[in-house]
């Protein structure tokens, strides 16, 4: 990552239900929010799934279905790549970065080839799919952008050495917790930052929580990406519409990261200009504690210090202690010295 702004993704993800228009208004959706990219998931779903292999259990829950095999219910969600060019065409007409990622290789070459795009997202599905990473890094002419849902530091390094082994320009890992919603207990956050330590790379979050405030601290953590599902509905049918912020929510997100990274500054430890007018007024100058006679020995048991506005600073305090009173002192009257 080049600069100190956050990159902002709004994970639009399956939440198009499978229809081209409402992956047109999830973009537009995007952009008004404020997000940096929208993001969908790219595949063909013979390639992915077995049509017996049946749905995560979050999906079974969020669906109420406990017949439908992951093959159908994919099926139903699959976007054509005509459709993900006509996504990505849009979404460079209203300025707003278009990002899919690919499940399977057939999409990869698809994406790549057909798609412009800022990062390459990998998703955590594929973290330990070796072919996939060599190939993508082979491929990639721009950063890659990896979750890590699910992975142990064993099988992270592995991938990472895969993709910088292979070709990747660049790595950015975003700690995720692959659960829809996922509670609280689980985001571990600090795992973010093990994941920079160990890697020297970028690093970002992947959220999966309900509310706002948890990618807003990963922000305030060192997170230089964050990605987050959203929605134009919750109430949706659909397997992520429910664990997705609506537009509200992700707006409020938006705004609490922009903030955030107003607040973090350069880190340098220095005085604001807001701050320098106050130092006169809220700082202590050294005042007569007592009435003092012309020539008396200045001592702290006859100085005390006190807000002034001027005079001389309570950080010259053992210049002044031990000299003698230049001229007589009323109580808090400032103290003068030889200069």
């Amino acid at each position: 990552m080049k600069n100190n702004r956050v990159y902002i993704i709004a994970e639009a993800g399956v939440n198009h239900n499978g229809r081209l228009d409402l992956a047109l208004q999830l973009c537009d959706a995007a952009k008004v929010v404020g997000a940096d990219a929208v993001k969908f998931q790219t595949w063909k779903t013979e390639n992915i799934v077995t049509q017996a292999a049946q749905m995560a259990q979050y999906q079974r829950e969020n669906l109420n279905d406990t017949e439908n095999s992951q093959y159908k219910m994919l099926k139903k969600l699959e976007l054509s790549y005509d459709n993900f060019r006509k996504v990505a065409k849009h979404c460079q007409e209203i300025g707003i970065d278009f990002m899919s990622t690919p499940d399977e290789e057939e999409s990869l070459n698809f994406l790549l080839s057909s798609c412009d795009m800022k990062y390459l997202k990998i998703g955590s599905g594929e973290l330990t799919n070796v072919p996939f990473l060599r190939k993508a890094a082979a491929m990639a002419k721009q950063p890659i952008i990896i979750s890590t849902g699910m992975g142990t530091m064993e099988e992270i390094e592995r991938a990472y050495k895969e993709l910088t082994g292979h070709g990747a320009k660049e790595v950015i890992m975003l700690h995720c917790t692959t659960n829809y919603p996922c509670p609280t207990e689980e985001v571990n956050l600090r795992a973010m930052l093990t994941l920079r330590e160990r890697f020297h790379c970028a690093v970002g979050y992947s959220d999966h929580t309900q509310g706002v405030e948890i990618p807003v601290a990963a922000v305030a953590m060192g997170a230089q990406v964050i990605e987050k599902h959203f929605t134009l509905d919750k109430t949706m049918e659909g397997p992520d519409h429910i664990a997705s912020a609506d537009l509200a929510e992700f707006k409020q997100m938006v705004d609490g990261i922009r903030r955030i990274e107003l607040a973090l500054g350069d880190g340098e430890k220095h005085p604001q200009q807001s701050e320098l007018a106050n130092r006169k007024i809220v700082r202590k100058s050294i005042v007569a504690a007592k009435p003092i006679e012309k020539g008396e020995l200045l001592t702290e048991e006859n100085l005390t210090t006190k807000r002034v506005g001027d005079g001389i600073p309570a950080s010259d305090w053992d210049k002044v202690i031990g000299t003698r009173a230049l001229h007589a002192y009323e109580i808090d009257e400032p103290i003068e010295i030889e200069q």
